[in-house]
């Protein structure tokens, strides 16, 4: 697994709205903005799934996704992927839906989607377009 860098977490943390990237099993893609990512160590991402569908059935069939970390306040911009566990209960699954119930009782926190991160590309254009961070 790949662990991001001090810098990569600063601009993480920055990010409001992430898009995020799956793909079917037949490889046709899909990208949605998700609000609801935290970051919760070096190299775990939690992703709330409060109105997935078409993104949800991807993950059951391909676990697999990406992340962009880009924005105006953010120094570069980079990729994150990752492989997806899904999970509905649990120890995490319950502590994701207290800190969601906290801040939006209304959202309903179907899943909990745990990222372990594995690669790092930049994003920025240039000759570095596209090489892997990690």
């Amino acid at each position: 697994m790949a662990k991001l860098t001090a810098d990569m977490k600063e601009a993480f943390l920055k990010m409001k709205v992430f898009p995020v990237a799956t793909a079917s099993k037949d490889g046709t893609p899909n990208v949605v903005p998700i609000g609801v990512v935290e970051l919760v160590s070096d190299d775990t991402i939690w992703i709330t799934d409060n109105f997935m569908n078409k993104s949800l059935a991807n993950l059951k069939a391909n676990p697999k996704l990406a992340i962009y970390v880009w924005g105006p306040d953010i120094k570069g911009c980079f990729q994150i992927k990752g492989h997806v566990t899904i999970k509905t209960s649990g120890k995490e699954y319950d502590e994701m839906k207290a800190k969601l119930n906290k801040k939006n009782p209304a959202l309903p926190a179907r899943s909990l989607l745990i990222v372990k991160i594995t690669d790092v590309f930049e994003c920025k254009p240039g000759a570095t377009a596209g090489l892997k961070l990690l």
